[in-house]
């Protein structure tokens, strides 16, 4: 359970409820508008929010009716192993219900909200109503090596079975004793593992690596295994993989830690030369290289803190290092730093149902937002409570540059565009920003390692088209009409290909308050190539209250109708404008007519 739970407040009556349980769990509260007073947020409908925080995999505890929480995310529902915990509070705040992911978090969040209200938590999980823990959500800090055997395990206790525990284990100790099933609670690597035998490994080692750049990513992970092998110990046990901030792009280090599903830690060379004292195997060379004089023995210790001591002292191939360093006590604290994250999302046209729900779970997880600020306010409450940086139209170049340097200081970093990031958006810009070269205006070394992660949004052009029906059912293209960053006869020379071509176009940035002459030259140009009775598509405010589509022939088109938050489309010769009972709708024919009457006529 990553991301920090929402706390819904429906109701007046749930109010004073949603509050103390937001306090308990360090949460904010969201709010139904005009029906709540008080809230970090509000929202218009109670069923959207809820599924839209789902979608972003953010734990809800709705304080309201379970049935209000089960209707919005039913449609949802997919895989209870990667689904985020959702909890009903009664509004008198008597009864915690988990509703969903009770092994994810659900029943732990019930019992803290439970204790703090005097509540009475109803939870119906099988392993923790009969036995108090499940065992495939072990604490904080250790591992089940061997998971795909819990269900099966838990079976046989549930059945009246007992369990017989070696290794110190707390949390396991109100287990009911018996031969049914045996739990080695240790760091060493078992054998006979199965539904009879389950392993939980406390994490207990941090794992430090560096190497050559663009070393075979086979030889750094069989060096690890070589290393695990040689000290008996299950790889469950790691509990990091940590490296000098130099090799944060480092792809063989990546896929390893990827590999192990554990976090990847940095550190400065500065904090790994403090650990010199405590090298086995210090080295001049690397000193003079990386300004530290280790990396993998280094790393390993910074992570596991003073009373870490080396398992394996470093081992090395011909490009790879490794070390393992072993704490007397799991680890449930990571230091160092992540590898920074910049992720480039597109949000459709404003609308949260037209909005992906892998770009809501990149938004979430995001601890600051970058972008122009009416489109970090379209997030509505997903960007309540994140760090905001605003930045004005025609401040592109440096919204990029900030949103990339932002996340090579390690930080989680959401660069926020309208429509998809990557149609004329700032997608293409941090790309061109990453690869130019030290003289060119481009960014530090710092933030070209960071991890830059696209995600698709629905186009204007998309939610144009679906409002007129389908006038790209056949070949299309999107041309933009501002001059800033394209010659004007460049535009000119695309606006006459596209002509003759006979596509369907949308227009992007048709006008603006100086640039008014372009789109009535693009229209001029059309009508040399295509009937006058054309159909054209305006759709301004694409999925807002203030949506407005309309429709006109190509040859009454007027700028004056159209400002910079209009898509229009210019159907092709081949569009037509049919009129339905539910009013015009625009297409372009495929050609599936022809191809019936050649078929026929064969």
């Amino acid at each position: 359970m990553a991301l920090k739970p929402v706390v819904l407040a429906l109701s007046r009556s749930g109010e004073a409820t949603a509050h103390r349980v937001a306090k308990v769990l360090g949460a904010q509260v969201h709010g139904r508008a005009g029906r709540v007073d008080h809230a970090d947020a509000f929202f218009p409908n109670a069923l959207d929010h809820a599924r839209d925080l789902f979608a972003a995999g953010i734990p809800i505890v709705g304080v309201c009716a379970a049935g209000i929480l089960i209707r919005a995310v039913a449609p949802l529902l997919a895989d209870k192993t990667s689904e985020p915990p959702v909890i009903a509070v009664s509004d008198d705040g008597a009864v915690v219900v988990p509703l969903l992911g009770g092994h994810r978090g659900a029943n732990r969040l019930a019992a803290q909200i439970s204790a703090a209200l005097g509540a009475v938590a109803a939870v119906t999980t099988a392993g923790d109503v009969a036995l108090g823990v499940a065992l495939d959500e072990p604490p904080l800090g250790w591992r089940l090596v061997n998971r795909a055997d819990a269900k099966a395990a838990m079976a046989a206790l549930l059945s009246g079975g007992g369990a017989t525990v070696s290794g110190d284990a707390p949390w396991l100790a109100e287990l009911p004793k018996g031969d049914a099933v045996r739990i080695s609670c240790t760091m060493e690597r078992q054998s006979d593992l199965g539904a009879a035998h389950l392993q939980f490994a406390p994490q207990r080692l941090t794992l430090g690596v560096g190497c050559a750049r663009n070393c075979d990513p086979a030889e750094l992970a069989g060096l690890v295994a070589d290393v695990l092998a040689q000290a008996k110990v299950a790889p469950e046990a790691i509990h990091s993989v940590n490296t000098i901030t130099l090799k944060a792009d480092e792809p063989a280090i990546i896929g390893l830690a990827a590999a192990f599903d554990v976090p990847l830690r940095l550190f400065e060379a500065a904090e790994l030369e403090a650990e010199t004292p405590r090298l086995a195997h210090p080295s001049d060379v690397v000193f003079a290289e990386v300004g530290a004089h280790g990396v993998s023995e280094a790393a390993a210790l910074a992570q596991a803190g003073q009373a870490g001591e080396f398992l394996v002292s470093k081992r090395k191939t011909a490009n790879a290092t490794c070390a393992l360093v072993v704490s007397p006590n799991p680890l449930t604290q990571v230091k160092g730093r992540a590898r920074g994250r910049l992720s480039v999302v597109g949000i459709g046209p404003g609308q949260a149902a037209w909005r992906t729900p892998e770009v809501s779970r990149l938004v979430s997880e995001a601890e600051e937002l970058v972008g122009y600020g009416l489109y970090i306010d379209l997030l509505g409450p997903l960007a309540i409570g994140k760090a905001r940086s605003d930045f004005p139209l025609g401040g592109e170049e440096d919204r990029c540059r900030y949103a990339l340097e932002q996340a090579g200081k390690g930080k989680n970093v959401a660069l926020v565009c309208s429509g998809d990031a990557g149609i004329y958006a700032m997608a293409a810009l941090v790309f061109e920003l990453l690869d130019r070269g030290p003289d060119q205006m481009g960014v530090s070394d710092a933030a070209r390692r960071v991890d830059v992660v696209c995600s698709p949004g629905v186009s204007a052009l998309q939610g144009a088209a679906a409002r007129a029906g389908a006038p790209l059912g056949h070949d299309f293209c999107a041309i933009s009409l501002s001059d800033l960053l394209t010659p004007r006869q460049d535009i000119v020379k695309r606006l006459k290909a596209a002509a003759e071509g006979d596509f369907v176009i949308a227009f992007y940035n048709p006008v603006s308050m100086r640039r008014r002459t372009l789109l009535a030259e693009a229209r001029d140009i059309l009508l040399q190539h295509r009937p006058p009775e054309t159909p054209v598509m305006l759709a301004s405010s694409l999925g807002r209250p203030e949506e407005y589509v309309r429709y006109r022939r190509l040859d009454e088109l007027q700028v004056d109708e159209v400002d910079m938050l209009t898509v229009v489309l210019v159907g092709s010769s081949h569009s037509r404008l049919a009129q339905l009972g539910e009013g015009p709708r625009m297409y372009t024919p495929r050609g599936y007519a022809r191809k019936i009457d050649g078929d026929l006529a064969g």
